[in-house]
């Protein structure tokens, strides 16, 4: 199986081979599995069986989450948790047929995530259950098939979502991420069966040591070589290895190899270079089974007194916990969606991401490996013990399916260089101060060691003062100590016992918590609560929770821009004013008061990682302010307010390196539309972001602007949801019209042709209108 999304859309047939039956010659095939299938949102009395009447559904392609589609209601039973969006149940179906010529193979089909309780049928037979929605799964379809090209199959999904309320976030409803159908031979390799380590690693030489599980299905032994190809960044072949081996009929087998890479590239967070393992099994000269691994050579080490290395490099996580949603997109997020979320992150100064509190999709990881990230892999927010607004979540199913649920995550994601630790848990409210929690966290442990021996193991302590952790023993059962918030406590724990390796893996946006980890060089990282808003766990009329660095639409906080003057290398100063009267009421990032008559002392603060900065007030100097004691803390003047040009300008040993201006707006008059990018492939992972600004006649944007946008696409592409940041809108995302907030909103645009033009305007009332011309293009190979 090939792990990275991108290339399996690369190399993948046409969907349309799929219905026409295809041919594979005893090689592995993965065909995308999204498009055309049948959906209804609700209970439907014998959908599963195969004859069954479907021509009234409505025709889709997933991923696809319903919960999206609805309205925000304050009485729908998700609650302030799932923030009040629908659930319920929902049926896919959708048929397709074999050819004849693929009679002995082996079908399979793999879903990245279905939001919950799946069940799945083919042909009217039962597959399974999965009660996890976060979770990957795969179910063999062989002996259900009707093969030849007259004869339909049928699979069904069923998702039940309706036992509410079932988390304290967002979670959205159905399939949600992507499906595959493969094709293998009888002599294969098994699911996720390749684990690709590098257990020596050097600058001269690497050692990648390869493990794969090959299964023989068939009636007879099957005499095999197992041959890895090692594949460097530029593609060509640096080394190759060929195991002979006999497996029996029916039995799986695993075969271990050791690979000697000379002057290896190493992944790094600044040059991400990926290798791959190719490997093959062949009988004689017949290639039975291919199968590509994407990996990264590096080292990595949690140390009780230096914290993170990678490489030998130390390294603090900085670090931000994401939910799995995307505002407008919802659950179902294209990939371009996550890529330039991770982009604004990065610029921002983030190196690390924690998956709160569940499994991710495994393009997610493929991201955070191409782009840089320390990924905290982290497997379920409860054990046994639920939580508030969540009283029908993990808590019911963990007894009967951690180990499953636990194994899957761990053989699906353990080749991703991006993953640096796993967690089991966050603030879990089970016991821990008794033989039972102790053996339900020893146990966890032990599965993930034993599936995956090169990264630690940790989990999110819940107030560790009280439930005893730190002199219990509990903690000292951990490879790696992490605690949420309360940093006083995590290193008070350190000092009490400095061979305790700790880490933050939930933390407040607050100075205290960045001078914890800066000042401290035992404190791996920290992962910050949130990266960006989400929906869920809020109050109504709010819908979303804002804690993040970013809104939900991607547009940098206030206090995203204070993290990047500690986080980032690169020089920076954003500037804010208090927009009442001398000091009163909350910051702005803008030079127009409301109650202009009475404004007459403005306080201005700095964020700044610049060594000096001045202030120009209509081109006169405010005054010039070093960097502050701590190296951390705002930079703040107090002076008369006049209208017109503020202009921040930081120095570094003299040389301007960073500015800003705010200018006085006037009156609303026109909107302008800038896109993130300007060329959109004909994918359902591709997408741009029109950002449309309420400003001036002169173009400086009106901060207070609250006017009703009316979007419209046309050409080569369509309206995939409009957004803005307000923590309370209940607009649909489905809608053409949108309040902005602040002065901004977006519209996200997808195209659906392979070439033409796209063009998008934004109207309002009162203002002048604005267009953008974007391109569609055909897929990249």
């Amino acid at each position: 199986m090939i792990k990275n999304w991108q290339q399996v859309k690369q190399v993948m047939v046409s969907i349309a081979l799929l219905l026409l039956g295809f041919n594979s010659i005893g090689q592995r095939v993965v065909v995308p599995f999204d498009a055309n299938w049948k959906f209804i949102k609700e209970d439907v009395s014998g959908a599963e069986k195969a004859d069954f009447n479907d021509e009234s559904w409505r025709t889709l392609n997933v991923p696809h989450d319903w919960g999206i589609e609805y309205p925000f209601a304050r009485t729908n039973p998700s609650g302030r948790g799932g923030g009040y969006a629908v659930t319920g149940i929902g049926w896919y179906r959708k048929s397709f047929t074999i050819a004849n010529a693929d009679a002995k193979k082996r079908f399979f089909i793999e879903f990245d995530g279905v939001m919950m309780n799946s069940d799945v049928w083919i042909n009217g037979n039962h597959l399974g259950k999965r009660p996890y929605g976060y979770i990957s799964f795969q179910y063999e379809l062989t002996k259900y098939l009707n093969v030849g090209a007259g004869n339909k199959n049928v699979i069904v999904v069923k998702a039940d979502n309706s036992l509410q309320p079932a988390s304290r976030w967002y979670t959205g409803s159905g399939i949600y991420r992507h499906v595959r159908l493969i094709t293998t031979d009888n002599v294969h390799v098994d699911k996720w069966g390749v684990f690709v380590s590098t257990p020596e690693v050097t600058e001269a030489k690497a050692t990648v040591h390869t493990q794969t599980a090959v299964v023989n299905q068939s009636n007879s032994k099957a005499d095999v070589v197992l041959q890895t190809d090692i594949v460097a960044p530029d593609g060509k072949i640096v080394k190759s290895i060929e195991t002979k081996q006999t497996i029996a009929a029916g039995k799986l087998v695993e075969i271990s190899q050791d690979i000697i890479v000379d002057q290896p590239q190493l992944w790094t967070l600044e040059k991400t270079y990926l290798y791959k393992a190719v490997t093959k099994v062949k009988a004689g000269k017949t290639v039975l089974d291919n199968y590509t691994t994407t990996f990264g050579i590096r080292a990595i080490k949690f140390d009780a007194e230096t914290g993170f290395s990678l490489n030998g490099k130390n390294i603090k996580i900085k670090g931000v916990c994401l939910h799995h949603d995307a505002g407008a997109v919802g659950a179902a997020v294209p990939l371009r969606v996550w890529e330039r979320r991770l982009e604004l992150l990065k610029a921002v100064g983030a190196n690390g991401i924690r998956t709160s509190h569940n499994p991710v999709s495994p393009e997610f990881l493929d991201l955070c490996d191409r782009m840089g990230f320390l990924v905290m892999n982290e497997t379920f927010d409860t054990w046994n013990a639920k939580k508030s607004s969540a009283n029908y979540g993990y808590n019911m199913y963990f007894t009967d399916w951690w180990e499953k649920d636990t194994h899957d995550q761990v053989v699906r994601d353990r080749n991703h260089p991006s993953v640096v630790i796993y967690s089991i848990g966050n603030e879990i409210h089970d016991n821990l101060n008794d033989s039972t929690g102790f053996r339900k966290y020893k146990m966890q442990q032990d599965l993930v060691h034993s599936l995956d021996p090169t990264r630690p193991v940790t989990m999110a302590l819940f107030r560790p003062a009280l439930s005893k952790v730190y002199e219990n023993g509990f903690a000292d059962l951990m490879d790696v100590v992490g605690q949420n918030y309360r940093e006083n406590e995590l290193i008070a724990a350190h000092d009490k016992n400095p061979k305790r390796k700790v880490i933050g893996t939930e933390n407040r946006l607050e100075l205290s918590a960045w001078l914890a980890l800066r000042d401290k060089p035992y404190m791996a990282g920290q992962f910050l609560w949130t990266g960006i808003d989400y929906i869920g766990e809020a109050d109504w009329p709010e819908v979303v929770h804002g804690s993040g660095l970013l809104d939900r639409t991607g547009m940098t906080k206030h206090i995203g821009y204070q993290y990047q003057s500690w986080w980032s290398d690169k020089p920076m100063v954003f500037t804010m004013r208090k927009e009442q009267n001398a000091g009163a009421g909350n910051w702005v990032s803008d030079w127009t008061p409301t109650d202009i008559d009475t404004y007459d002392e403005a306080k201005v603060q700095v964020f700044s990682n610049c060594d000096e900065v001045e202030l120009f007030l209509n081109d006169k100097s405010v005054g010039v302010k070093p960097r502050p004691d701590d190296n951390a803390s705002a930079r703040v003047w107090n002076f008369t307010y006049h209208k017109g040009t503020l202009k921040v300008v930081g120095k570094n040993k003299g040389q301007v390196v960073a500015t800003q201006e705010l200018k006085s707006a006037g009156a609303p008059a026109k909107i302008i539309l800038s896109a993130d990018k300007k060329a959109i492939q004909n994918s359902w992972d591709d997408v741009s972001y029109i950002t449309a600004t309420v400003v001036d006649e002169n173009g400086v944007p009106c901060l207070v602007a609250d006017n009703q946008l009316t979007f419209t696409v046309t050409g080569s592409g369509n309206l995939a949801g409009t957004d803005n940041g307000d923590l309370t809108s209940t607009e649909m995302f489905s809608s053409p019209k949108r309040f902005v907030y602040k002065g901004v909103c977006i519209a996200l645009v997808k195209a659906n042709a392979n070439s033409g033009a796209i063009t998008v305007k934004a109207s309002a009332d009162g203002l002048k209108e604005a267009s953008i011309t974007l391109e569609a293009t055909p897929v990249k190979p």
